[in-house]
């Protein structure tokens, strides 16, 4: 068994600025959303059997009451953000498990799905359809992987690896320090993404990096070559860093999840053709049923 899980939001943005960049003019709403029904239809077609796909029902979450700064849906579209519902209500018509997140978002879910998967010894592959750094830190081995579906790249641990310069484990404190102007956060002054790498590839976590530059491995002082201001910089601002970690730490809850069971595709609801009609996508019914019917 393989699972499939897919980054809504990501998809619904990527569709509706695509929509204009293709040369089709404006960005259309109903064209991201038929977009990214279109592509789940694709990926049932390519053989996917378990498949969940989160999205940010709010672009909000608890972490704006930690940060100020954190990202907000202030500057989306109104066309845009209206598509939110729309597509949650096509993909559940065409059979597919949705969540919509508000306290939390479509990230949290992606992880906990992730987890949940990763933890069933009957899943054999998990496959986080998106190219989203912060999913970086789900990657597990080749078992659990982050696919990067318009590029056509797979993402292994190996990969985040040599992308970031940090394992996995490693990237919420990655993130911590050099910040991620897409969140809404802005890391943490003086530390780059090669100076980020190099401690972190020696400390792996902010907890151990030492206050002291005196005390840090001579080796990785040495790459780095201004351990001394970083580390100053870090003690002055510990604690916006550790802010800043949680910020980038996914949550994982499983209980937004359930069973794996849960996540398999059956075929399109009985609504399914009156949804997709309205889209202007009634070629998407047939391919949903063929594939059924397999």
């Amino acid at each position: 068994m393989e699972v499939h899980l897919v980054d809504g939001t990501y998809e619904l943005f990527r569709h509706y600025y695509g929509s204009a960049a293709g040369g089709r003019g404006s960005p259309s709403g109903r064209a991201a959303t038929r977009g990214v029904l279109t592509t789940v239809v694709a990926l049932l077609e390519e053989g996917a059997t378990h498949v969940g796909v989160a999205t940010d029902h709010v672009i909000e979450s608890f972490r704006n009451e930690l940060w100020p700064g954190y990202k907000t849906g202030e500057k989306v579209p109104a066309e845009l953000a209206g598509q939110f519902t729309p597509l949650e209500v096509a993909l559940e018509s065409l059979g597919v498990v949705v969540w919509p997140m508000v306290e939390l978002e479509a990230d949290d879910a992606l992880a906990s799905a992730a987890a949940v998967a990763s933890a069933d010894e009957r899943v054999e592959r998990v496959f986080i359809c998106t190219p989203d750094k912060d999913l970086g830190q789900c990657v597990i081995g080749q078992r659990v992987v982050q696919v990067d579906r318009r590029r056509e790249l797979v993402i292994d641990e190996s990969g985040v690896l040599a992308k970031f310069g940090v394992r996995p484990r490693s990237i919420p404190d990655w993130l911590a320090l050099v910040g991620d102007a897409a969140d809404g956060f802005p890391g943490i002054k003086g530390w780059g993404k090669r100076s980020a790498s190099a401690v972190l590839a020696r400390y792996e976590h902010l907890e151990a990096i030492p206050a002291r530059a005196a005390d840090w491995d001579p080796e990785t002082s040495r790459e780095v070559g201004r351990a001394e201001r970083l580390a100053t910089e870090l003690a002055r601002t510990r604690e916006l860093a550790d802010l800043f970690k949680v910020l980038a730490t996914l949550r994982v809850d499983p209980g937004l999840v359930g069973s794996v069971d849960q996540l398999a595709w059956h075929g399109p609801n009985s609504d399914f053709g009156v949804v997709a009609g309205g889209l202007g996508a009634p070629v998407l019914v047939e391919r949903a049923n063929a594939v059924a019917a397999r």
